[in-house]
């Protein structure tokens, strides 16, 4: 097959009829433009926040390439809540410094937790997900997927002072709810029971309370599983029903030690 072949069969098999992967480069810039304009000593914010509306106008256009333009005020609807992003995220970062007896300083928490990026980019994702901003929420959450091993969706509706311990392997699906206080460690899963599309705009994922601790490779799953406030999920949990306030759950394994007979 000669080459003008190849490109035409290429063609063909193409399935999107436009599809601009510059627009998940350009978010994961745009990502870390308004990162380091929160949190960087170095950043000025107001030449920042200039460049970045530039950015979002720009991103705005490859994502909504078949939709309705949005209005001129989203940008600054969505710069208005940028003070109370960032009180949140400063209260995430004090939970982990009272939380981690690792933490030895709370510039360690902002610069090297990886739980901490993962919840600050869904964070600013999240808002413009509210505002049914198309893709490129979505492309910021994987972007700290990616990075930190954390995949909450965008979607998903999380309180104050939330603490990922570790990280890797944290899944949270869009419609979860998490309150106030909680903290979870590596390899937990808040998902759902099973998965057809007819359940898009239904609640699949669990809800957890205010004051929850959620150890290690715990699953809880269900949209109507709900674990009470101030309760203990041990690690390796399986949890498909709901877990009344002040309970601790846990899992047995049978652990058998033998020991090699004297020689």
């Amino acid at each position: 097959m000669d080459k003008d072949k190849i490109i035409a069969e290429l063609n063909r098999h193409k399935k999107m009829p436009y599809l601009d992967f510059r627009l998940k480069q350009e978010t994961e810039e745009f990502t870390d433009t308004l990162f380091y304009t929160l949190f960087d000593a170095n950043t000025p914010v107001g030449v920042n926040l200039e460049m970045l509306e530039k950015k979002f106008n720009h991103l705005m256009n490859m994502a909504c390439m078949e939709l309705e333009k949005p209005s001129d005020e989203l940008w600054n609807t969505y710069i208005a809540q940028l003070p109370s992003i960032l009180e949140k995220l400063n209260l995430d970062a004090e939970a982990i410094l009272n939380c981690d007896p690792a933490s030895l300083s709370i510039q360690e928490i902002y610069m090297a937790y990886p739980g901490f990026y993962a919840i600050s980019i869904y964070r600013l994702a999240h808002e413009l997900y509210l505002a049914n901003v198309p893709l490129i929420p979505r492309l910021m959450t994987e972007y700290a997927h990616r990075q930190t091993g954390v995949d909450i969706n965008p979607g998903a509706k999380i309180g104050k002072s939330f603490f990922i311990d570790h990280a890797t392997g944290v899944v949270i699906g869009e419609t979860a709810i998490i309150h106030d206080n909680v903290k979870i460690y590596q390899g937990v899963t808040l998902g759902a029971l099973y998965v057809a599309k007819n359940l898009e705009k239904t609640k699949r994922h669990p809800t957890i309370e205010n004051n929850v601790t959620i150890y290690a490779n715990a699953t809880i799953l269900g949209g109507e599983t709900v674990v009470g406030a101030n309760s203990i999920i041990g690690g390796n949990a399986w949890i498909t029903a709901s877990v009344p306030p002040n309970s601790k759950v846990y899992h047995t394994p049978e652990i058998k030690i033998k020991t090699a007979p004297n020689v």
